[in-house]
């Protein structure tokens, strides 16, 4: 059987890198370990560690994503939580036969990592990712 190991990062939408640091990092005084582009994901995303966990901020590099579309409809927010775990391929087969709704039902991977998505439909409307290290 699979398991969560903890929260891995909560993922926070933004329209503009510069002003939402305005809070995360001068108000709140998280520090920011690196900037990453994403082209996978069509993102750029901020990483700040906070403890064993990370809050990343999301900035789409495309209109044609889904955290552009996201933006466009909500005005940014929490985009979703992710949880890595430590057998992801393992995890998705347990959801499917328990019939949660995926929206990744493999796993994508990435170079380090693998990860994929459970439906909002399936969570009480929270977008969750499953995230592996390996």
């Amino acid at each position: 059987m699979a398991h969560i190991k903890k929260i891995n990062h909560i993922a926070i939408a933004v329209s503009d890198i510069d002003s939402s640091l305005g809070f995360w990092r001068d108000a709140l005084g998280l520090k920011v370990d690196h900037i990453e582009d994403v082209p996978s994901q069509k993102s750029k995303v901020v990483f700040m560690p906070v403890g064993d966990s990370e809050v990343e901020l999301v900035n789409p590099t495309s209109a044609d994503t889904g955290v552009a579309k996201f933006i466009e409809k909500n005005g940014g927010g929490m985009h979703h939580l992710c949880f890595e775990v430590d057998d992801i391929d393992e995890m998705l087969s347990e959801l499917k036969a328990k019939n949660v709704r995926l929206i990744n039902e493999t796993a994508l991977e990435l170079p380090g990592r693998k990860m994929a998505f459970i439906h909002p439909k399936s969570t009480n409307g929270v977008l969750v990712e499953l995230y592996q290290i390996i």
